[in-house]
């Protein structure tokens, strides 16, 4: 993967900011549909509704009143592109249908090669990772949980998302 070509976006929280590095070389149907939702402002004022402990945290999908933001469009799944669901990267959560993705993102809080395409069964796929910013990732992971509206493992102390932006 080359830095060089790949643009870097910075999650803004309530926590601090976490940076991070898309690879649109390795991801490019993901990177692009992630960057033309953050240049749409998707993601400001979401924030990080699903947290487990040493597994992963999740965003992009839900406000502080677990009000969901849908987004029209689904993508291509592209977990066969053999970038591991390792500790700090980013991938895009989905349901059992492996295209169906859109908004919603979780970053790896350990190697959870288990997300990874296997054969022929499609895994979750990696778009980028981690540059700065992993302390906040870890405070955000060590956050006390609940259910909240039909949700588990909902942080009961909310991670808000500012902004996300470019740089």
């Amino acid at each position: 993967m080359s830095e060089e070509s790949n643009p870097t976006v910075i999650i803004d929280t309530n926590r601090g900011a976490i940076e991070l590095e898309i690879y649109v070389d390795e991801s490019p149907i993901t990177a692009t549909n992630f960057l033309e939702l953050v240049e749409k402002d998707h993601y400001d004022g979401l924030i990080f509704h699903r947290v487990i402990e040493g597994f992963m945290i999740q965003g992009g999908g839900f406000d502080r009143n677990m009000d969901q933001r849908t987004v029209s469009k689904t993508i291509k799944n592209e977990s066969f592109n053999q970038v591991s669901n390792a500790t700090g990267t980013i991938a895009m959560a989905r349901t059992n249908d492996p295209d169906s993705a859109s908004a919603q993102f979780f970053i790896n809080v350990a190697d959870n090669d288990f997300l990874n395409a296997q054969g022929t069964q499609a895994g979750y796929a990696v778009f980028g990772k981690v540059v700065r910013g992993m302390e906040v990732v870890r405070d955000i992971e060590k956050s006390e949980t609940g259910n909240e509206a039909g949700h588990g493992d909902v942080p009961v102390e909310k991670t808000v998302i500012h902004s996300v932006e470019i740089q």
